[in-house]
């Protein structure tokens, strides 16, 4: 919160620090083609390195642009492997975003559930019915997430928040 009185003119500049959901989600989401990318306004958060960490599991390499600390360098050479491992899934509960790129790129996905911070109930059930929508189907099998999906497809799809009204997304 920013509170301005009356006391003559303004000026300077806000620093605006880069959401760490939408940066997790925006990594993730370069599995889904080659190439390079640059996600600008990235955090220094442990969260950041242990997405970094997992993408490069699954063939996405990360680096930090030496000249901009904020910068964050991705590329994705095509050798995409669909199984994110458990030791590296657990340390982020953001891991399960993985889930979908890897299902829309290889048609299969094995991810564990997800692990991270122990501050409540969050479950992922919204991503998975989320992606049943889209054609994917599911099993449960030893702590992992076994995804298939020959064609995903556009959907409608209502997602319930806990203490808000229902949302409706078109894709």
């Amino acid at each position: 919160r920013i509170v301005a009185r009356q006391s003559g003119p303004l000026e300077g500049a806000v620093s605006v620090p880069g959401a760490k959901n939408s940066v997790l989600k925006l990594m993730a989401a370069t599995l889904l083609s080659d190439g390079r990318y640059e996600l600008t306004n990235v955090p220094a958060i442990d969260d950041v390195a242990s997405m970094g960490d997992l993408l490069a599991a699954l063939g996405v390499t990360s680096s930090l642009d030496a000249q901009r600390p904020d910068v964050l360098v991705l590329e994705n050479a095509g050798s995409i492997t669909p199984e994110a491992p458990y030791d590296l899934v657990e340390r982020i509960r953001a891991s399960i975003v993985v889930l979908g790129p890897l299902l829309g790129r290889c048609g299969v996905a094995r991810v564990s559930m997800p692990g991270g911070d122990d501050f409540g109930k969050r479950p992922i059930d919204m991503h998975l019915k989320g992606l049943e929508a889209l054609g994917a189907s599911f099993e449960l099998r030893r702590g992992y997430i076994e995804a298939r999906a020959e064609y995903l497809h556009g959907a409608e799809i209502t997602i319930d928040f806990p203490d808000r009204k229902s949302t409706r997304l078109n894709s």
